[in-house]
């Protein structure tokens, strides 16, 4: 094996490693006063700030669109019924929070 068949090998076998290294993350909290606070972030330690949240309703209605603030945090009103927050940081990288997995 040449030293360019060789770095190419080393290359393709650190790819897997590379798309790992930038998971997306995001956590909900109940504030027990309405609220709801979502925190965002990658796995990398990269900030989430203008990745966009929703929240959905069990039907898929989409409730509320925005993003993350530059502290990588989103504030909303808690809705009534079961909903899903769905922190989408783009292709491959969604994080879906069912509301019954949101504790105060």
């Amino acid at each position: 094996m040449n030293k360019k068949q060789f770095s190419f090998a080393l290359m393709l076998s650190m790819m897997p490693l590379a798309s790992m290294a930038h998971t997306p993350l995001c956590s909900c909290y109940d504030n027990g006063d309405g609220t709801v606070l979502c925190e965002g972030g990658f796995s990398d330690g990269s900030s989430a700030a203008g990745v966009g949240l929703a929240v959905v309703d069990a039907n898929g209605n989409k409730l509320l669109d925005g993003k993350m603030s530059e502290d990588s945090e989103f504030e909303f009103n808690k809705p009534e019924g079961d909903y899903t927050v769905q922190f989408n940081a783009g292709p491959g990288h969604l994080v879906e929070i069912s509301s019954e997995d949101i504790t105060e």
